[in-house]
Order: structure tokens, then sequence, then C-alpha cells
């Protein structure tokens, strides 16, 4: 079973003796240590996390292994444990299962949910370190007769989880941007269609079976009792369905939805034999393959494994001589018998034949085209350019053969032409081929910058939308958020942002939240003029970017010259009634943005405490979202220290 996103998991409430009345004398010091052993083994299974937080559940697990040879000591203690030793077990058991659970959410729950609530998540993780840290420090080293090299190994893991507790910057900041993007855009223009596909890269969701398996995990977080705010509910939800769209598949109402796949309709009481499962997943095995380890896996997982840059055996951490694998016959035919007799039905691998054969077919063309865009004649050029523009745009396999062929270097001259059709096919080209993550490499290694940046000064408009969004997706790069910034192309963004369409301007504003994570570009967006139209979207609510703009003025607020700019009383009564009357994403931000200002400035305390926060500040404590209410308490807290409150 699945934990419920919102489950609790504070002190008393992890299912343990605390809540079961059972008495902690009841258990020997034995059965503890080896329920401890059994949590820890069980994780140790989990073969995959969610994207989001992958580096961190591994790290957890690699610590919680640390234990086993504590345990195996414990075990072979020949005098008996006092009760306060035992008491400490307890303890240390109740911090492993809180992590288990954890581990258990980050391995079978929504994947977009768990983007969405990465913050979330990383606040879970800093509680169990701390109450494996309380544990660890109060085991009886002494009496538990712990040898100096298993002792040393605990006091390394203290060492660790204390580093561990300090971290925060452990965000995907290319998926928070494309987060941000995408659950407040309402056009499906071809920009939009990138963002949404690289976040189904970025999550694992682009299969029709990925998304079958995710729609289940949505349906049990959208019908859990207060499991997560309506509108983290509806944000993902939402980008479900937008996945959903572009493998073609059926929109349906995910609350009424009551598909699911196949595998989870067997009956309860059927018990399905251990090597039949892949390690990894701990799914049946439709295609077995032997590693050099000899170990067996699905052919599909393992590679994914391999794909991560991983040369070990998932199961027995050995390194592996080779990463070829091979067919495991006897054992697929054995999972078909077994399937068959008990009516038990797979879920088939996606069709992509259909893909592979248009790229066979098409190959040819492709290399005609980057050809002709090489053209001594204008019309074949545009033509040819226009085409590149169009097999790019939805086609992944496609981007990638069309830069193999060459197209890039080929692109990036055309820029520079006087033809207006042959600079916006260009640019646009370049924009769909940069989706692709080594294509932003390649495009950036021809130069590709400054004339997009030229585009963006003096291009039709549309071209200038499109040269924005290309900055966005290539500014992916760190070293291009310099580049861009050093080639003057925050400038002609924050005009766009000024004069744009919607379209223009949401480009433009989700480029420079993107620039804007350079803590340099922060002060050459302000000093390019960005505060005044950001101010603009917040008082012209019908753009549709108001979280946008509160997003990165937040940025904006972590340097001085920002918070001079924005400081302003006007802006403090702004913020406030965003936080009395918006949407509950805007109350998220606004708070955010309030309390990194009066973080250094108690004026702008005061100056919300007039405009009649408090309540507002209250109520979001209440019922906003967990972000929100993390914001708002600490906004509360140094509300108390300026002793202003009525």
């Amino acid at each position: 079973m699945v934990m419920d996103a919102g489950e609790r998991d504070g002190d008393g409430e992890d299912g343990g003796w605390e809540n079961s009345g059972v008495d902690k004398g009841t258990k020997s010091p034995a059965v503890l240590v080896d329920e401890m052993v059994t949590m820890i083994e069980y994780v140790s299974r989990f073969g995959d996390y969610r994207r989001t937080q992958k580096k961190e559940c591994y790290n957890l697990v690699r610590r919680l292994k640390i234990f086993l040879p504590f345990f195996d000591e414990i075990r072979h203690l020949g005098s008996p444990i006092s009760p306060n030793g035992v008491a400490s077990l307890y303890k240390l058991k109740k911090a492993i299962r809180l992590a288990t659970k954890l581990l258990k959410t980050c391995n079978e729950s929504s994947k977009i949910f768990l983007a969405f609530e990465g913050e979330a998540i990383m606040i879970k993780f800093h509680t169990v370190y701390v109450k494996l840290t309380q544990a660890l420090e109060e085991l009886p080293f002494d009496e538990l007769q712990v040898s100096d090299e298993v002792r040393e190994q605990i006091q390394l893991m203290l060492t660790q989880l204390t580093r561990a507790k300090k971290r925060t910057d452990t965000q995907d900041i290319e998926l928070a941007v494309d987060l941000m993007a995408v659950s407040s855009q309402t056009d499906e223009r071809n920009a939009d269609i990138a963002i949404v596909e690289r976040i189904a890269k970025k999550l694992e969701l682009h299969t029709v079976e990925d998304l079958k398996i995710e729609t289940v995990a949505v349906q049990k977080l959208a019908k859990g009792r207060g499991s997560t705010s309506e509108s983290t509910q509806q944000q993902t939800i939402r980008l479900l369905n937008k996945f959903k769209q572009l493998l073609g598949m059926e929109i349906t109402n995910i609350l009424d939805d009551t598909s699911t796949p196949q595998m989870s309709r067997k009956p309860q009481s059927l018990v399905i034999p251990n090597e039949f499962l892949c390690p990894i997943t701990l799914e049946i095995m439709r295609d077995p393959v032997i590693v050099a380890s000899g170990q067996t896996f699905e052919r599909e997982s393992i590679q994914k494994w391999f794909d991560s840059n991983h040369r070990t055996c998932p199961k027995t951490r050995q390194t592996l001589a080779h990463l070829s694998v091979a067919p495991n016959y006897a054992l697929k035919n054995l999972i078909t018998q077994w399937c068959e007799k008990n009516n038990i039905h797979l879920p088939k691998k996606e069709d992509q034949a259909s893909s592979k054969r248009f790229l066979v077919e098409d190959e040819d063309k492709i290399a005609r085209l980057v050809k002709e865009l090489s053209s001594s004649q204008l019309e074949v050029q545009r033509k040819a350019v226009k085409n590149i523009r169009m097999l790019s745009k939805e086609n992944p396999e496609a981007r990638v053969l069309i830069a193999k062929r060459g197209a890039i270097p080929r692109l990036v001259p055309l820029l520079s032409y006087p033809d207006s059709k042959i600079q916006e096919h260009a640019v646009t080209a370049l924009l769909n081929l940069s989706i692709d993550e080594s294509n932003k490499r390649l495009i950036t290694d021809e130069r590709a910058i400054p004339p997009i940046i030229e585009v963006l000064r003096h291009g039709s408009m549309e071209t200038r939308e499109n040269s924005a969004a290309a900055l966005f997706s290539l500014s992916i790069l760190d070293e291009n958020k310099v580049t861009i910034a050093l080639e003057d192309g925050i400038p002609p963004l924050v005009d766009l942002l000024r004069i744009g369409t919607i379209r223009g301007k949401r480009d433009a504003v989700t480029a420079l939240f993107s620039l804007s994570l350079n803590h340099l570009n922060k002060v050459r967006a302000i000093e390019a003029g960005i505060v005044p139209p950001l101010l603009e979207l917040l008082e012209d609510k019908n753009q549709g970017m108001v979280d946008e703009a509160l997003s990165i003025l937040l940025l904006l607020a972590t340097v001085p010259e920002g918070r001079q700019e924005i400081g302003q009383l006007s802006f403090i009564e702004t913020l406030v009634e965003f936080i009395r009357d918006g949407t509950p994403k805007n109350k998220e931000c606004a708070t955010s943005v309030l309390l990194e200002l009066s973080s250094s400035n108690s004026s702008h305390i005061l100056a919300a405490l007039q405009f009649g926060v408090y309540e507002h500040l209250v109520r979001i404590t209440q019922s906003g979202t967990n972000r929100a209410q993390r914001k708002a308490n600490a906004l509360i807290q140094l509300m108390s220290k300026c002793e202003q409150i009525p």
C-alpha cells in the first residue's frame, strides 16, 4: 500500500508502540533488532526512486545499511540489556520506521505530486535526520559492547546526518522553473509543449504504461483524506492530463476513473514467486535479462540503471565486468506459464515501431533538408528551414537525428538573414532542437546566443517571442546564464516583458526568472528596469502571470539593490492584498516575498501590520499550502520579536 502523501510523520504517529498500547518491555532486544533489520532490508530492495528525491533517498538507504553490522553485534551480545538500553532501541526503531515510510513514499507515490512538493518532502527528510541523530546520541554503546570499528562507523554517520540537516540547496532548479512555467500557462504553443515534454522526461512519465501507473498514484492522492491541498491536487491532475495529451491518450475525470494497471487486479491471496520479480522495480518481469553478476533484472529497468552511469549490480553492488545483458529465456517461459495459469495479463510495452519506421523512412529526407539549408536559392532555404522546424516540433528522435546530420551549424547563420520568415523558422527550429539536452550544448558551442539575442532585439513579434523561449531553454545550462547576460540579453527580455503580447511576456518572464537564479544577473535585471513591468503584471491579474512576477521579485529581494527598488510602501500593501485575497499560490508567493523583505528590514513588518496582514497570516497557517504555512509562521515569529502585534 502506498503511504498517503499527507500521512503525518511526527512524534507518536508512526504506527509504533506509542500508539498501539504495546508496553516497551513486551519485546525482547532481539525482536526489536530483527524488526529494524527487516525494515532496512525492505527499503534496500527499492531499486528506484522518484527523480526529484533520488539522491536523498539513496543517501538515506546507504546510511541505514550502516546499522546492519551494529545490529549483528547486538544479536551476539551475551549479557542482558538494561531498560534504558531497550528504550533507546525503541527510539531508534521509531526513527527507522519514519525513514522507511518516507522512502516508500518516494518510491511509490505520484511523481508529479512529489515534484510539486519537493520542498515539503525535503523537510520530511530533515525530520528523519533529526530523529536518527537523537536516537544515535542516546544509544549506550558501552553497555551494548559495540566494537571500536562499528562505533567509528556510527560516529561517521552522525557527522553525515549533521551535515545533511544543514544542507538546503537540493532543489532541481530546471525542474522548478519548468513547473512554475507550466502550472499557469494556458496556451498550447510549441514552447509550452517543449516544457511539458521536458518535465515528462525528467519525471520518467513518457510512455503509456508510465502514465497508467501514475494515474493510479494520483487517484490515491486525490481520494486521500486531507492528503494535500486542493490547489496542489489540481496542479497535479492538470499536468498529468498534459502528459496524456502528448501521447494521444484519452483525458478522463481522474476522480471517476477506476482503471488500474492489470497487475493491481490480481487476487489478494495470490503470491507472486520472488524470482519472478525484478529486484529493481519489484514488478513481474516481462523481458528478464541476466547481467555480468549473474543476477536477473527487467531489461528496461536495468538499462535505466546503466543509463544513470551506474557500473554496479543493483542487487549485489559489485562492479560489473561489462554491461552486456543476455535474455533469460527459461525464466521468461516460467513467468509466461504462471501468468496464463493464474489469469494474469501483463501490461504490454508501448509500441514504438511506428516512430522508428518514421525515422528510417525520413532519414534521407532529413539529410536532404539539412543540405538545402545552405542552398543558394532563397526559396529552397525557406522551405527547408520551415520543414526542419516542423519535424523538430514534437518528435524527440527527429531532434537527435537532425542535430547529428549537422543542422545546427547551418541554422545559426540563418538567424542573421534579412528574410524575416527564414529568421523566424531558424530561431524556432533551434528552440525545438534545444529541448534535447545534448543539443543545448551543441547550439551553445556554435555561438548561437549572440544572434538569438539580436533577433530578440529587432525581429518580428513572433520571432522575438520564440527567441525569448529559446534563451530560456538554453539558460538551463548555468554557464549560459552568464553568457546571455554578458551578451546583453537581459535588456531586450525586459523590453519584451514591457511591450510584448501576453505570449511574449510569458516567454520573457520565464527566461528572466531562469537568468535571475544567477546572483549577478539579479542586479543586471534591476538595472535593465525589470521591476516596473513586474509590478504591472501584479496590477493586471487578467494576464495570469502574478505567480511568475512574485517569484522573480522574491529572487530580486535577496539582494540589496532589489530590496531598495521594491521595498516601497505601495508594494507592501500590494503583497498584503494578495495574502488576503489571492489564490493559494498567490498567497504562498506573496508571503515568501514579504518574509524575505522583512528579514532584513523591520519597517516592512510594521507597514504590513498597519495594512492588517496579521489575521490573514494566521488563516494561512491554518489552511494555506505547506510552503505558505511555513512562511507565514516564520513571519509571525518575526512580528512577535518586534512586539508590535495588537
